[in-house]
């Protein structure tokens, strides 16, 4: 087991995909560093493999917002939390990543898609040492945030896409009616576009 890991993602919404991800790094380090990307509008940019990652109906949880979600979850699943650490990871502002996380660390990424690809060229060019913990085509994803977000705003089923504590403190707050209104605003912009 090494001393540091690092793990990243915008977990907008945590979901038990992002869990799986999280939980298999840290079985491999002492300390994982869990990164939020897009921690703040000046933080957040646009990529020709992933253009929708900065719309706020894909962000509609804040910072803090995302950070108890996680420390909920981790304490659900009985990490202890001198264990793990809740970062800024501006993915975006690849010059200000080292800014939050320590170069030392093992850096566990999962690739997907192509957004996934860009984003191990960016951690390899800042010279960190990364582990790929599995390798998915894009069709083998399975849950990701946007369903989940997607099924908040058409008022489906839910609940057992993500954490409990994710559920009750997303509902708890009214974090999910946030969310559906935007989402119910990028789904009424994109009628217009296509009118």
């Amino acid at each position: 087991m090494i001393k540091t890991g690092v793990v990243h993602g915008r977990f907008q919404v945590l979901n038990l995909k992002h869990m799986e991800y999280i939980l298999a790094a840290k079985m491999r380090c002492r300390k994982l560093f869990i990164g939020l990307t897009n921690p703040d509008p000046l933080h957040t940019g646009d990529s020709v493999n992933d253009e929708n990652r900065s719309a706020r109906s894909a962000n509609p949880l804040t910072y803090y917002e995302r950070y108890e979600m996680i420390r909920g979850a981790m304490s659900e699943f009985g990490v202890p939390e001198p264990e793990y650490d809740i970062i800024p990871f501006p993915i975006s502002r690849p010059e200000y990543i080292l800014q939050y996380a320590p170069r030392e660390a093992k850096y566990y990424m999962n690739i997907c898609d192509a957004w996934d690809e860009e984003k191990y060229k960016i951690l390899r060019s800042l010279g960190l040492d990364i582990e790929i913990l599995w390798r998915k085509e894009e069709n083998e994803k399975g849950v990701t945030s946007s369903w989940i977000r997607s099924c908040i705003a058409m008022e489906q089923e839910w609940n057992h896409l993500v954490p409990k504590s994710v559920y009750r403190y997303l509902t708890e707050n009214h974090l999910d009616q946030r969310i559906k209104r935007l989402e119910q605003i990028r789904i009424d912009e994109k009628k217009i576009d296509f009118s």
